[in-house]
């Protein structure tokens, strides 16, 4: 065994939630990208800012607005009290909610609890997850059907974080032949009614990779863009070898940005949900990555740190998020999602 870290991955999941939480883990060098897009104010809306539509059909349920919990923790006591906070939130506000990897819960049935959020949250979308490079490792439709019914999972989320597993000491690194066992999986699930979504941790979709995940048979992508948290960075909090500290930080302003993976994801695949994540950090970014094409958008830190405190906080994260997403309409005269992408009031500066 590497004596670098402990490669238990209960242990793991501890140290990222506290590495994320008490260091920076900022990408280097490269923005989400939304900087480089203004809405066009509308001093005459014709709106009402009350009246202003935030609903929505995610995955088979209706959710209250475009802003999903992105997928973070499990795997833990602490992972377990961050995920309660979570979904008590997500369902006072109608929100949709991601899980973190599964993986831990597949290896030890012991540590399912801190997954089990639905008697919280019975109501709005929740997604299980895991990596899709497991599939080289031993894992396929068992392993994924157990990950759905351990949570009553709405959809199964297939991770796909090439770079973390390159930079991370004993990484999961044969992405070999990984398409097509995916693609396996999702002909199976769609059998059953369950979608897959394909996601990235924070390095972007290429148009060529949508493309290929869309053929594949995949329901949705979340792009999880470069510009937010950088999961090289994250590793380089973990790893003891200076020269392998050093490969990883290199790569801390590695992917595309969100915003041009948005758009690039949306071009290449026009009929599926798309979910842009990646460095959002308030209801204008969201509403933003909409207007670029999005169906809707994903936060992760933002969540991590209101639900560390408690599930109040997470609530007034929330409200704060609902409320920009909603003056940004107002002001740009969209009286629901759809109006605001189709909008002509957003331009590239």
């Amino acid at each position: 065994m590497n004596t670098e870290i402990d490669l238990s991955t209960s242990n793991r999941k501890t140290e990222h939630i506290r590495i994320c939480l008490d260091e920076d883990v900022q990408a280097r060098g490269i923005s989400v990208g939304l900087e480089n897009y203004h809405f066009i104010h509308q001093a005459l809306p014709e709106l009402d800012l009350a009246e202003i539509d935030l609903s929505q059909i995610f995955f088979g349920r209706k959710v209250a607005a475009p802003i999903l919990i992105s997928s973070m923790t499990g795997g833990a006591e602490w992972a377990a009290r961050i995920n309660r906070n979570l979904a008590e939130a997500a369902q006072q506000h109608g929100l949709a909610m991601g899980l973190g990897s599964l993986r831990a819960a597949i290896e030890n049935p012991e540590l399912a609890y801190s997954y089990e959020v639905r008697s919280y949250a019975p109501d709005i979308p929740i997604f299980a997850n895991l990596g899709a490079v497991q599939l080289n490792y031993g894992y396929g439709l068992d392993q994924c059907r157990r990950a759905i019914a351990m949570i009553q999972a709405d959809a199964l989320i297939l991770h796909l974080n090439a770079l973390q597993e390159a930079v991370q000491p004993n990484g999961d690194t044969n992405f070999k032949g990984l398409l097509k066992k995916i693609e396996a999986v999702c002909r199976e699930l769609d059998r059953e009614g369950v979608p897959v979504i394909a996601k990235e941790v924070g390095n972007g979709f290429s148009k060529e990779t949508a493309r290929k995940l869309r053929e594949a048979g995949v329901r949705g992508l979340d792009v999880a863009g470069s510009g937010g948290t950088s999961w090289s960075q994250v590793e380089t909090y973990r790893i003891k070898d200076p020269l392998k500290r050093s490969a990883a930080q290199t790569f801390a302003g590695w992917g595309i940005s969100t915003a041009q993976s948005v758009l690039w994801a949306r071009e290449a695949a026009p009929d599926l949900t798309i979910i842009g994540s990646g460095g959002l950090r308030n209801g204008l970014d969201i509403a933003k990555i909409i207007a670029l094409g999005a169906d809707a958008g994903g936060l992760a830190l933002p969540f991590l740190k209101a639900a560390e405190i408690s599930a109040e906080a997470v609530s007034a994260t929330i409200e704060q998020l609902v409320r920009e997403l909603r003056i940004a309409m107002f002001c740009i005269g969209a009286e629901n999602i759809k109006a605001l992408q189709k909008t002509e009031n957003l331009v590239k500066v």
